[in-house]
């Protein structure tokens, strides 16, 4: 009956159990923990200062809270914005109090994913921020340029934190290993796959090299193969945060890639973003912006293919109908660059937005009625089709005493070259018909 009362705690993950103990057993982020660098001389001065810990999953931002409370003696508090409120954050205030009266400890209180409280919440921290009762660390993994108040983030230092490098990962790996209750070995094929499968966060390489640790034991196995890992593991998502930075980072990559006429680049981000999870359908609608914006009137092509492959992708589905996607980014990095009529759109939506409502000329007017055409709507209007070259050569369309400002500028490139010398024709034949007045 007492093994009832006595039941054995449950072995800590391996990821905790390698959590580091120490600043000098951090892995990775030498950007700021390096010497001189700026969370290094933060621990050696002494003296915390309220922070934002800004970066991916896994990369370390509660160790080096917790680290940080140590180093300074200090009480620890951590509170989860997902799971916490205002009663928790009032709790977590008198605690601090209570132990800077008892013991004249200091406090650290850390708020992971802090950019899930609201305004309010987030503004429950500023007057103990400015006593001193507590240094404020918080954690984020989206732009706390977006998603923190700007007083609390006036009164914290940002720190971005980057994901892990192959040659940190493979640290972690060889910890791992040494951790492990049997010593094996490990070939550098399934290195590999580890560290990719695990994409900079540390914490997921842990969480998979203790799966692959019970596969071995269970197998036996002295060497840790590729196969191995592969049957331990079911292959996650890439980081791929819809709606946060780097879903944005990303898009932003492939449209740059694109405009940049670059379609191994153009190729690469699109297949990131569809095995990291995104909609497909998105990204034909991203693609049919950027025929718009990027490529308009050079190749007019262009739009109609970005269109056909949604289609396509509609009709068929994954995977067959990614490849329409494929051939539509391919396609828009290689065709000839315009951005001639996305300028054009934006400066008279500019103009007509500061402009005066400028009456239509009335030579312009529809004249439907008899007493329109009396008050002289549509007199003189000159139909293109019955002159010369089909065209009205001096004509004005613009209202009254505006003068032609020159929107669409066309380029060089592509079906915009004819354009452009179209244009130039046309123009020549006005400023004709102008003298002849």
């Amino acid at each position: 009956m007492s093994d009832l009362f006595n039941t054995p705690e449950p072995a800590a993950p391996l990821a905790e159990r390698l959590r580091p103990r120490a600043i000098t057993e951090v892995v990775g982020q030498q950007h700021l923990l390096g010497t001189g660098k700026p969370l290094q001389l933060a621990f050696a001065s002494g003296k915390p200062h309220s922070m934002i810990l800004w970066g991916p999953p896994g990369v370390g931002k509660t160790t080096l809270a917790r680290l940080m409370a140590q180093a300074f003696n200090a009480e620890f508090i951590a509170l989860s914005a997902v799971l916490s409120g205002v009663k928790d954050i009032r709790e977590a205030v008198q605690r601090a109090e209570l132990t800077l009266q008892q013991g004249g400890r200091h406090t650290i209180l850390f708020v992971d994913e802090v950019h899930r409280f609201n305004k309010a919440q987030q503004d429950a921290f500023l007057p103990y921020v400015e006593r001193g009762l507590f240094t404020f660390i918080g954690a984020t993994t989206e732009n706390p340029s977006f998603e923190v108040n700007g007083a609390l983030l006036s009164r914290a230092s940002v720190y971005v934190l980057q994901p892990l490098a192959d040659a940190d990962m493979n640290l972690l790996i060889d910890r791992a290993l040494a951790a492990g209750d049997k010593q094996r070995g490990i070939s550098d094929a399934a290195r590999q796959l580890i560290v990719s499968y695990a994409d900079g966060d540390a914490r997921r390489l842990l969480n998979m090299m203790e799966q692959i640790d019970v596969a071995a034991t269970t197998t036996a196995a002295a060497t840790i193969e590729e196969e191995l890992v592969r049957a331990a593991l079911s292959q996650g998502l890439k980081r791929f945060d819809k709606g946060g930075d780097q879903f944005y980072d990303q898009i932003s990559a492939l449209h740059k890639s694109v405009r940049g006429s670059s379609p191994d680049a153009a190729l690469y981000w699109m297949c990131r973003m569809l095995d990291g999870g995104a909609d497909p359908l998105y990204v034909g609608r991203r693609l049919v912006r950027m025929a718009s914006e990027d490529i308009g009137l050079a190749d007019p092509r262009a739009l109609r293919l970005t269109l056909d492959a949604c289609e396509t992708y509609e009709r068929l589905g994954s995977p067959e109908g990614e490849l329409a996607l494929a051939q539509a980014v391919l396609y828009l990095a290689v065709a000839p660059k315009s951005n001639a009529a996305y300028v054009a759109y934006n400066a008279t939506r500019a103009l007509i937005r500061d402009d005066s409502s400028r009456p239509v000329p009335a030579h312009l007017r529809n004249a439907p009625t008899k007493l329109m055409k009396d008050l002289g709507h549509g007199r003189d209007y000159r139909y293109a089709h019955d002159e010369v070259e089909g065209y009205a050569a001096g004509e004005n369309y613009f209202p009254d005493g505006m003068q032609e400002p020159g929107f669409y500028q066309p380029t060089e490139h592509g079906l915009e070259a004819k354009i452009r010398a179209k244009l130039a024709e046309l123009h020549k034949l006005d400023a004709e018909a102008c003298r002849r007045k």
